[in-house]
């Protein structure tokens, strides 16, 4: 099984805050991520985070704390991840910038890129390729983003042709995500749904 999920900002005080996060303490976060992780992950799954994990990679309790989470943890890095420390990249089986991989829903096979940043114009996007983001939270800037893909859709831009452009954010503050490792089908069937509430 493959699930994705970013800006976790762990250790970062003001994220609760700017996120209007319903935690009143990092640790109370912290709970609550770690149970919802580790309630669906096994250690055969994938973990694809887009970014942010934390801004302190050398911190010893993120080590610690990130190496409780299960599955196979693939990080794509955000402008907040420092990953100088070696303990702390052995937790990752692969650490990059942008990826691109394929996932399946039932018998439909999908191509995803996944990048931390939104992307304006990305691989093969008018051809059903869909884009995995983070780093915009829940904003005004992630709502612009997202209207620019509509009007690209309408105007009938260049790479568009004739499929919907599909680009999700996957940022854990999201309603759909609920700090918690998503599938494609989950973010692909919630995502659109505004203020509905994933089901544990």
């Amino acid at each position: 099984m493959k699930y994705y999920i970013s800006d976790l900002h762990l250790f970062h005080e003001n994220a609760i805050k700017f996120d209007n996060r319903p935690f009143s303490s990092i640790p109370e976060m912290h709970d609550a991520i770690l149970k919802n992780w580790n309630d669906r992950v096994t250690n055969g799954d994938y973990v694809y985070i887009l970014g942010d994990i934390s801004m302190r990679g050398k911190n010893e309790d993120l080590i610690a704390f990130v190496a409780k989470l299960k599955g196979r943890k693939v990080l794509v890095r955000g402008n907040h991840d420092d990953v100088s420390d070696y303990r702390y990249q052995q937790l990752f089986v692969e650490i990059c910038d942008y990826k691109e991989i394929y996932d399946s829903i039932g018998k439909e096979k999908y191509g995803l890129v996944l990048c931390h940043y939104p992307i304006f114009s990305w691989k093969k996007m008018g051809r059903g390729k869909i884009l995995l983001y983070g780093h915009t939270h829940e904003s005004e800037e992630d709502r612009f983003y997202q209207q620019c893909l509509d009007q690209m859709q309408e105007s009938d831009c260049r790479h568009v042709y004739n499929h919907k452009l599909r680009a999700y954010n996957v940022g854990c503050m999201l309603p759909y995500m609920n700090y918690t490792p998503r599938t494609l089908e989950e973010i692909m069937e919630q995502a659109g749904e505004g203020n509905e509430t994933l089901k544990k």
